[in-house]
């Protein structure tokens, strides 16, 4: 007969197996699930809500803070009276309230009820990554309720690898597309991430068709801008604070080169807080030793381009991912390193 140690000894033995069996079976069962709906007319199978619901999810995290589900700043909020803000753009609004203030006057402020009075939200957020290419999973990705994009990632000529349905998009100045209708649906809401006071400005110019200032900028963003107005919203500077300081623990030192979150990592946290299930493709970047190899599904950029031009913490965001991913939080629809 075994005796207490030794039955011991391979029970501790054994757990690297169970555990990996288990993680196996749960990502084998979510995969099916999420075939299951592709290539069909059929929404995503809601199921995945029972076992990946985003209180448990974001409880597991321990980021200690609350989930907020309110994504837009709204002109009848009056935080900055309520809530004085002590830290200026991108993470605050110290010093930019009237500039707010007129681009909230005439903007809407709020989620399409369609969205927001789901009982379970399936998201998925595509990134620009070039692991997305040739992946086929555009069907897969259209079956979402919410479909967030970045920045000016084209759609048309992709639509196979990233679909064609867009809910949100999340974007800034320098990364707009003068017409937003020919990458997006006619109902895509336009989402401005704030980065600095002359982003604000920008908008308030195109909302008031007034004189453009161009200086501020790292890049020369469109003068003419012809989306529909009616579809833009504000990010609350409060997510990508949130991103910075709890998921990726940036510290904001004065006098050093400042590291600001990607606007996909802030997209993923935005739906976290917002979504029941929380998918992600096309995130994910080749090898720092590979310099020409691209860096998206479109386009020439490759990684020595991006590692010049960079205010970003890449590696630390991989690291975050990983995190997210293996709490349950978040799951890739495609392998990745």
């Amino acid at each position: 007969m075994m005796s207490q140690k030794a039955a011991k000894t391979w029970g501790l033995r054994l757990l690297p197996f169970l555990l990996f069996f288990i993680t196996f079976v749960t990502y084998y069962y979510s995969y099916t699930i999420l075939q299951s709906s592709a290539g069909t007319s059929k929404p995503l199978n809601k199921s995945l809500c029972g076992g990946f619901q985003a209180k448990k999810n974001w409880e597991s995290l321990n980021l200690n803070i609350s989930r907020r589900t309110k994504l837009f700043l709204k002109m009848d909020d009056f935080f900055w009276r309520e809530h004085m803000s002590k830290l200026p753009l991108p993470y605050g609004i110290k010093g930019s309230e009237m500039m707010l203030l007129k681009v909230l006057a005439v903007t809407n402020q709020h989620m399409p009820a369609n969205i927001e009075n789901l009982e379970c939200r399936t998201c998925v957020i595509v990134g620009n990554g070039f692991v997305v290419k040739n992946s086929s999973l555009g069907s897969l990705i259209n079956k979402y309720d919410v479909v967030i994009r970045l920045n000016d990632a084209p759609v048309r000529g992709y639509e196979d690898d990233v679909g064609n349905k867009t809910t949100m998009r999340f974007f800034y100045p320098e990364s707009a597309y003068y017409n937003p209708e020919i990458q997006n649906d006619p109902d895509t809401l336009m989402v401005l991430v704030p980065f600095k006071m002359q982003d604000l400005r920008w908008l308030k110019e195109i909302l008031y068709n007034e004189k453009r200032v161009r200086k501020g900028f790292w890049k020369p963003p469109p003068q003419i801008w012809l989306g529909d107005t009616s579809k833009i919203r504000v990010l609350d500077p409060h997510f990508l604070y949130q991103t910075a300081d709890k998921l990726l623990q940036i510290s904001h030192q004065k006098g050093k080169i400042p590291v600001h979150p990607t606007t996909g990592i802030l997209a993923v946290f935005v739906a976290l807080n917002y979504c029941d299930v929380v998918h992600i493709a096309g995130f994910g970047y080749p090898s720092s030793k590979k310099l020409h190899h691209p860096i998206h599904y479109y386009g020439y950029a490759t990684m020595k381009t991006m590692m010049q031009n960079s205010y970003h913490d890449v590696n630390n965001e991989a690291k975050a991912l990983k995190r997210l991913e293996d709490s349950g939080a978040i799951l890739y629809l495609h392998p990745h390193l």
